[in-house]
């Protein structure tokens, strides 16, 4: 008896391990793949995983996340995307940047990818329409390059008198690409002179401020990318460091002591991105989930940086802000 007693206990522990690779193995696994860096995770993945959280998912509990950086080297997005085919991941999460997004899609037609970027996804043959996306993918967009116009604007009351902009760009961007075309577009309306400037690295972004010392621009535009998003802080140092009134599209680079910001929340749209990733697991089918657009812009305004730079701000853009950093 105590022989069929180890037996059975023998049996019962040798068990245990297949079961707990059963249930792991059920476990769905998200591919979370950005054109982002590793190192900006916390606040990155934050407003994804809240997202998850409230519609009752959270990673190391009933779901698993395998995540793959870009951070900004955009040749590397299809094989990070490919790993995460291979793998089999339940659902690809492409969060923020439009390469990272197309990467995704051109990567699978069958997982299902939840998307959260800031170009037209349908102006970048993404989803047929944004009430019904179709195919595989959806998301949220924070529409980054429609807001060039109001920007150059904004740029425009602020400077307050004639000079040349100068525009800094990725062009290994799509989004950034239309960006440029809708300044310049919004410029050659009101005969603003623009300078263009491309950046693809981050010794690009320096070299493209060298060329702003010798030619003395009065004001730079800087279009939304991830790159300039993971080199926020250099950019916020070097605009100090010359002195050059800039505008950017994303709240976080004033925060970091940029000078002025216009654009949507990027975290609204990875909160979204994690909303519609749960449902999808819950069985929705990602074709017939419209794409979220934002329906809040935000002016941000670091007056402790233009109190250093020596600029006055003028009252009636200080009016107009949704934040004032003091």
């Amino acid at each position: 008896m105590i022989r069929r007693e180890f037996i059975t206990l023998l049996g019962g522990t040798a068990t245990l391990p297949m079961a707990a690779r059963a249930q792991q193995s059920a476990m769905p696994t998200i591919g979370f793949l950005s054109s982002l860096r590793s190192n900006d995770r916390p606040l990155i993945v934050a407003a994804f995983q809240r997202g998850l959280l409230d519609t009752g998912y959270f990673a190391g509990g009933n779901i698993a996340i395998e995540y793959r950086w870009a951070a900004g080297r955009f040749e590397q997005l299809p094989a990070l995307a490919a790993d995460l085919v291979n793998r089999q991941v339940a659902v690809i999460a492409a969060i923020s940047g439009t390469p990272s997004a197309l990467a995704a899609k051109a990567a699978t037609t069958t997982i299902p990818i939840g998307f959260a970027m800031g170009s037209d996804p349908v102006e970048q043959g993404l989803v047929a329409s944004v009430n019904r996306p179709g195919s595989n993918i959806t998301g949220a967009s924070f529409f980054t390059a429609s807001l060039g116009p109001k920007r150059l604007e904004l740029l425009r009351e602020v400077v307050a008198k004639p000079t040349t902009i100068a525009l800094l760009v990725n062009p290994n961007n799509p989004a950034s690409v239309a960006d440029t075309a809708n300044v310049l577009a919004a410029a050659r309306a009101v005969g603003q002179t623009i300078k263009v400037l491309e950046a693809v690295t981050s010794s690009d972004i320096e070299t493209a401020f060298e060329a702003f010392v010798r030619e003395r621009p009065g004001a730079l535009y800087m279009g939304p990318d991830p790159l300039f998003f993971n080199q926020r802080h250099l950019l916020a140092t070097l605009a100090a460091r010359h002195a050059l009134l800039t505008i950017y599209g994303d709240r976080e680079i004033v925060e970091a002591g940029g000078l002025i910001s216009y654009g949507a929340s990027r975290s609204d749209a990875y909160y979204q991105a994690g909303l519609y990733v749960s449902r999808v697991l819950k069985g929705e089918k990602v074709g017939e989930l419209p794409v979220v657009l934002p329906n809040k812009f935000e002016l941000v305004i670091n007056l402790q940086t233009a109190r250093a730079f020596g600029f006055d701000i003028p009252p009636k853009v200080l009016a107009l802000a949704d934040e004032v950093i003091e």
